[in-house]
């Protein structure tokens, strides 16, 4: 990452109380396992969502509290990403330790997954907070916000589905 600016850790308080918060709910007709490795995968994130344009893992495997990854959005935003919970199957939780871009104070994101006896409930929640600078901009982008990360969350449901397909 060329220009780096460190943002405040996230915590699971922070997920509570973000300014900007974003909880989206996505059932999908698979087992928990299959949509964990789909979650997990090298290029989950590029391969569902139109926004995360490259993602690098930049720990190694096994994952687990502490691996850390890259993600691109859009061809131009970087961020440092650091996984705090890590309950294989079930959870993830990262803070973004550094972006590319100024603006940003904290961002986290929790994935759990349940399971359901029609598949699994994907639980995504985004959490956001810019400095003072940015809370403008962040309270009027709110709604495209929600649509983005609304996109993202969704795009499981997509990735999975075709792996489904695929494998039969």
């Amino acid at each position: 990452m060329s220009a780096r600016y460190s943002l405040t850790p996230s915590d699971d308080a922070f997920l509570d109380t973000a300014p900007h918060r974003y909880t989206h709910i996505v059932d999908i007709p698979a087992p928990a396992q299959q949509v964990w490795d789909t979650l997990v995968a090298d290029d989950a994130l590029v391969s569902w969502s139109p926004v995360i344009t490259a993602s690098t893992w930049t720990s190694p495997r096994p994952f687990g509290i502490g691996a850390t990854r890259e993600v691109t959005l859009g061809g131009f935003v970087r961020l440092e990403e650091r996984f705090y919970r890590w309950d294989e199957g079930s959870r993830t939780t990262f803070t973004v330790d550094a972006a590319s871009v100024p603006g940003l104070k904290r961002f986290a994101e929790d994935i759990t997954l349940l399971p359901l006896a029609t598949g699994t409930r994907i639980i995504w929640t985004f959490a956001l907070e810019g400095t003072a600078a940015l809370r403008p901009l962040l309270a009027v982008a709110s709604p495209v916000n929600r649509f983005v990360t609304k996109t993202i969350a969704g795009g499981t449901s997509r990735r999975v589905h075709t792996e489904t397909v695929g494998t039969r």
